[in-house]
């Protein structure tokens, strides 16, 4: 039924977790520069690769990359072997990926230049003197997460369209038994993102609140403005879908999600209210919030759960694109009265339970 993923509770007893931490902006300078020298080692592979395959028909691999990058820390004034390295290996999985002889240029200047990026390996990076102590150089963060307390794997410093340097880094962290032993089916939308079987619903339109003051902040070409709303657009998005991912993760047991795609809707007069919906990243969220707690998550085939009763099982609800405006109808053949979403979620809810009866 759809994409599955089932997560045995007693796999592993510990999990692999990214912690993202603000840097302090007196390392901004530092941090471009070396996202310079990044840019340029990237540019590098990306015309290798290009060269390659046009006149060798020669597919290269991140060990390739690796071998023709040898020595080149000699040549850099920020970065070392690890973040060449790094990059070198990182180009060749997206190459490979986009299944592309090349991929876009990284920009480090005018106003088209690529966010910062500086990745490393494992070991490259660790905690000293209550900072982050990484090539040479000492940089402060706000430490919400108490890293003394972890080992650092590998990871990288990011910077977002405001210039905000942050610094993110994978950890080993001991996975939480599950407290809940709830079920909860759920049903993704527009209306509400997320309706779930219990009536629990999560409320979007995170973008439509504030169009109005961004197309006032476009239309005055204020760039820095309207780089701040979209900060906080997205912003808003993701701490809306994490405390609610995080919720249903610590109540529940079993969690089935309806496995709708927005790849075709984007292509409809309902692409805008679909984007600002981000249902691949709330199913993401629950997916991998899903494996630290060692608790099911599975996509379910959400056909026909919307014009099925959840109680009798006939097929008389809603049905087409012209329907979306029914909120709320009656079974004929029971009489029972329906939420048109909370209806489809505890189908969904029955589906997944279904499957994973023995």
């Amino acid at each position: 039924m759809g994409a599955e993923r089932l997560y045995n509770r007693a796999v592993k007893s510990t999990c692999i977790k990214v912690l993202k931490v603000r840097v302090k902006d007196r390392h901004a300078p530092l941090l471009r520069s070396m996202a310079t020298e990044v840019n340029l080692v990237w540019n590098y592979c990306n015309d290798l690769s290009d060269r390659m395959i046009r006149e060798r028909g020669r597919w290269m691999s991140g060990f390739d990359f690796s071998a023709y990058t040898v020595g080149a820390s000699k040549q850099f004034e920020h970065i070392g072997s690890s973040t060449i390295q790094e990059t070198a290996e990182h180009y060749a999985s997206k190459r490979y990926s986009a299944k592309r002889r090349k991929l876009r240029w990284r920009k480090s200047f005018g106003d088209k230049r690529s966010l910062g990026w500086v990745p490393f390996k494992a070991r490259a990076a660790h905690w000293k003197h209550g900072q982050v102590f990484f090539a040479g150089s000492h940089f402060k963060v706000w430490d919400s997460f108490g890293l003394a307390n972890y080992k650092f794997r590998a990871g990288c410093f990011t910077e977002d369209a405001r210039g905000r340097w942050y610094f993110c880094i994978c950890v080993s962290v001991d996975r939480t038994c599950p407290k809940g032993q709830d079920s909860i089916g759920i049903d993704l939308g527009l209306k509400t993102v997320a309706t779930c079987s219990d009536g629990t619903v999560l409320e979007g339109r995170w973008y439509r609140h504030l169009e109005g003051k961004l197309a006032k902040a476009q239309r005055a070409r204020r760039k820095r403005r309207a780089r701040a709303i979209h900060a906080k657009i997205r912003n808003r998005r993701a701490d809306a879908l994490h405390k609610f991912s995080r919720n249903l993760v610590n109540r529940c047991g079993e969690i089935y999600v309806g496995d709708v795609s927005s790849s075709k809707l984007t292509k409809t007069t309902m692409a805008k209210s679909v984007l600002d919906a981000s249902w691949a990243s709330f199913k993401t969220m629950l997916d991998y919030k899903s494996q630290q707690a060692g608790i099911v998550y599975r996509e379910i085939n959400e056909a026909y759960t919307t014009r099925a009763c959840s109680e009798c099982g006939g097929l008389c609800g809603p049905q087409g694109i012209r329907a979306l405006s029914v909120r709320d109808w009656q079974c004929v053949e029971c009489g029972v009265q329906h939420d048109r979403d909370v209806n489809a979620a505890r189908n969904i809810l029955r589906l997944g339970a279904g499957h994973c009866a023995p």
